[in-house]
């Protein structure tokens, strides 16, 4: 079956991301040379350093260090979403160039968790329904194609919002905390929430101290949510600790 599993991982980010936003950071209060206070902070722990420009809202030195994610098995629902930041770079598998049928049975897709939890009939039927538009798009390739018309990218128009993806996606330090306060979240959709969750994972094994406090708005003190809070901060918080843990 081409359904796929979701799979994040980082492919390039800044050298010494935290040594370079603590430079960047003192120098706006140094005479020194960049030099010498770049060679003084890479020499010395920053991780008390880091903590005060996060409580001091000093944010805008972290965004001089980035991190490049390479994202593979999500849904083009999950891309009209995460395009949503728009201080983010993206690259992304085209659909006009590229034909999604390559396997020759099935397009790859997603499934929901709700969908599986109602057992295999449910995700046969779920199943069929991808092939029967796979179908669909293939007969609209044929012919198309046989007119010469551009025929993956006008047969994709019936391709479904499951329909796999793959990307590319760069963000700086300070957007991606932005992007983990609000994707983190339990209000956020379980595709871009178990998605942010790994990112945010990946990026505290390279740069513990400037995610230190990343994640749902939760974690750093009460539910901004007001009535619509999901109610489980507890729950939230356990999880984002045991992130930290690993």
């Amino acid at each position: 079956m081409p359904s796929v599993e979701q799979k994040v991982e980082i492919i390039a980010c800044t050298p010494c991301p935290e040594a370079l936003v603590a430079t960047a950071a003192r120098l706006c209060y140094s005479a020194s040379s960049v030099a010498d206070l770049h060679e003084k902070t890479t020499k010395k722990d920053q991780s008390d350093f880091i903590n005060r420009l996060t409580q001091m809202g000093h944010a805008s030195t972290f965004e001089h260090a980035s991190f490049t994610f390479a994202i593979e098995g999500v849904s083009r629902a999950l891309l009209a979403q995460i395009t949503r930041h728009r201080i983010a770079s993206f690259s992304v598998q085209s659909q006009r160039y590229v034909n999604q049928n390559r396997e020759g049975d099935s397009i790859r897709y997603v499934i929901p968790p709700s969908i599986r939890a109602l057992g295999e009939n449910a995700v046969e039927e779920y199943a069929s329904q991808i092939r029967q538009m796979t179908r669909w798009y293939d007969e609209w390739v044929r012919a198309l194609g046989a007119k010469g018309e551009s025929a993956n990218e006008d047969a994709r128009f019936v391709l479904p919002n499951a329909c796999e993806t793959r990307m590319i996606v760069t963000m700086n330090v300070r957007e991606l905390l932005h992007f983990f306060t609000l994707r983190c979240c339990n209000r956020a959709q379980w595709e871009i929430r178990a998605l942010a969750w790994r990112m945010l994972e990946l990026c505290l094994e390279k740069a513990p101290n400037l995610f230190d406090s990343a994640g749902p708005a939760c974690v750093r003190g009460a539910c901004p949510e007001g009535k619509m809070s999901c109610g489980r901060m507890d729950e939230v918080r356990e999880n984002h600790a045991r992130i930290k843990e690993r």
